[in-house]
């Protein structure tokens, strides 16, 4: 098992980013709020990882705080969620705004999340209660990515499209989530930010 990888950050293409541990370029995929307090590309970053073993590849999750990951191994133990929509729900929803969901049963929150509807919710809720104590800590994260083709690194809309679709919003609803985002002086990442905090309101 990996525990944690640290090494210069060489690529943020939400929801992947590639580390160069020592000449060994490792792709990962992390949450949002793993992207948001990225540094610039170039700096050395630690990220805490787990491993998915499947039968057709090996996935690296990383996370910016040991919290963030016993949350997501926490939500991969409930039936019916797997890697990918434990990443989702983590980008959509900090961990005190999770916590908050839990504990007021707030169904109508957690179904505004791509990939989790009304059992799902009900059943995360049921789940969750119990092991949610000593997971409160903040969630970190932050970015920008490099080594896309030109269009999507000069297009931080078509960009953060792109993002939302790879963690599951349908490609018209995401276009509709950053339509009416300004994207002039902003990142990929900040118009993810913003159209994530618009979805789940």
């Amino acid at each position: 098992m990996i525990g944690f990888l640290r090494g210069k950050l060489v690529l943020k293409a939400p929801p992947v980013l590639v580390l160069d541990v020592q000449g060994v370029g490792y792709e990962v995929e992390a949450p949002m709020t793993t992207f948001y307090d990225l540094p610039a590309l170039g700096a050395e970053i630690k990220l805490h990882t787990h491993l998915v073993v499947r039968e057709d590849a090996h996935i690296l999750f990383g996370f910016s705080t040991e919290a963030d990951r016993l949350m997501f191994r926490t939500l991969i133990k409930v039936n019916g969620v797997g890697p990918k929509l434990a990443l989702t729900i983590l980008s959509g929803q900090s961990a005190e705004e999770f916590h908050r969901c839990i504990h007021n049963n707030d169904t109508q929150a957690l179904v505004r999340l791509p990939g989790v509807g009304k059992k799902t919710a009900e059943r995360l809720i049921i789940e969750m209660r119990d092991r949610l104590p000593g997971l409160d800590e903040p969630v970190a994260a932050g970015s920008d990515p490099a080594g896309l083709n030109a269009q999507a690194v000069n297009n931080p809309r078509q960009e953060a499209i792109s993002a939302l679709c790879a963690l599951g919003y349908k490609p018209l609803d995401a276009s509709r989530m950053v339509q009416n985002i300004s994207a002039e002086n902003k990142s990929c990442e900040d118009i993810i930010r913003q159209a994530l905090q618009g979805a789940i309101r």
